[in-house]
């Protein structure tokens, strides 16, 4: 992929191996007469990390909850332009906003289990969904999406246990399999490790690692370490605008534009 900045569209070339996942043209987001998104043009390719990086307020994490219309949520937001995915796009009249959400998870900053027991906060949305009926069908999808988040052996002997019992990074791991659990396309993480130790921040950099083989990732981080060790595909925000997008090893060691690299070289955000 050629390196992006403002206004151009981010395309890769033909011969790429990665398909589209999430395609995004000219999207704009006021809140209230406040312009939050401007003019935002991005490719998402499945089974790939892409990191959302630049300073707070620039728009990353508005980005985001574009993606799975949490935005519509908010009495004063506007937004104009396309989001497709499938060919679709995800905010016509005709796109069901409960079945986006079941084919876009999300995980958020803070852990949000939940106040059920561990094996309710994975098993209670593949039921409301219709996913599984009989108890061993339940039973099954539980263990399968405690083990895809690497947290079956912790907790196999405790699921009736509270999940807000377990310690803050186990509850980021209980949400994220309550996020596969419904099998997506995509999950959005919007600075999943903010609030988590270093060793469990490791944990969740290593599951991410295992899930984009299955699941297309986008994640918000303020950690310039993290997007260079666990991204694919980095975008650089700044007030409200994408900088600049490219592959991670190319933008942290030759962007583009001298924004991406004073934000990257800690100059200022």
């Amino acid at each position: 992929m050629t390196g992006h900045t403002a206004g151009e569209p981010v395309t890769r070339n033909e011969d790429a191996n990665h398909e589209l996942s999430i395609r995004v043209r000219d999207l704009n987001l006021w809140y209230g007469d406040n312009q939050a998104l401007s003019g935002i043009d991005m490719d998402v390719y499945q089974k790939n990390i892409t990191a959302l990086i630049g300073p707070s307020g620039c728009g990353k994490s508005t980005y985001l909850r574009c993606l799975n219309r949490m935005n519509d949520l908010i009495p004063s937001v506007r937004i104009q332009g396309m989001i497709e995915m499938d060919g679709r796009d995800i905010n016509g009249k005709k796109m069901d906003e409960v079945a986006l959400r079941r084919r876009v998870g999300m995980v958020f900053q803070k852990p949000n289990p939940f106040p059920k027991s561990i094996y309710e906060n994975v098993a209670y949305a593949p039921r409301m969904h219709d996913l599984v009926s009989r108890k061993s069908d339940s039973d099954e999808l539980v263990e399968r999406a405690l083990r895809d988040a690497g947290l079956w052996e912790e907790v196999k002997d405790k699921l009736n246990d509270p999940g807000t019992s377990l310690s803050g990074g186990q509850q980021q791991r209980l949400c994220i399999a309550r996020a596969i659990a419904v099998s997506p396309d995509v999950i959005l993480m919007d600075e999943p490790t903010s609030a988590l130790d270093p060793i469990s921040t490791a944990t969740v950099e290593d599951l991410m690692d295992k899930l984009k083989q299955r699941y297309t990732i986008i994640t918000v981080t303020h950690n310039m370490q993290q997007a260079a060790r666990v991204a694919d595909y980095t975008a650089f925000f700044h007030l409200g605008e994408v900088v600049e997008y490219n592959d991670t090893k190319t933008m942290f060691a030759n962007p583009a534009t001298k924004k991406a690299e004073d934000y990257i070289t800690g100059r200022y955000g």
